[in-house]
């Protein structure tokens, strides 16, 4: 599986998504982002509440409409949800 973090990097080609540098996730363990089915997303979604880029992960998962993992302190259903709702 390839690291999360540098599928994001290769997208950053002018400091678009410099927040990925100050984020908390950067600096914990990616497999309490992303797992496994039915697993907790407790310990992922406590890093987020204290992360000072999580509006802007939040809103990069909605526009790349990214179907796995926690982001921005949501789950991939509760950004599903949200993004029905903005319709």
């Amino acid at each position: 599986m390839q690291d999360w973090l540098d599928v994001i990097t290769a997208e950053d080609d002018e400091g678009v998504l410099g927040w990925q540098e100050r984020a908390l996730c950067a600096q914990t363990d990616p497999e309490a982002f992303f797992p496994e089915k039915g697993g907790s997303t407790r310990e992922a979604k406590k890093v987020c509440l204290s992360c000072e880029v999580r509006s802007e992960c939040l809103e990069y998962a909605l526009d790349h409409d990214e179907r796995f993992g926690i982001w921005g302190g949501l789950s991939e259903r509760e950004r599903r949800r949200i993004k029905k709702q903005a319709v």
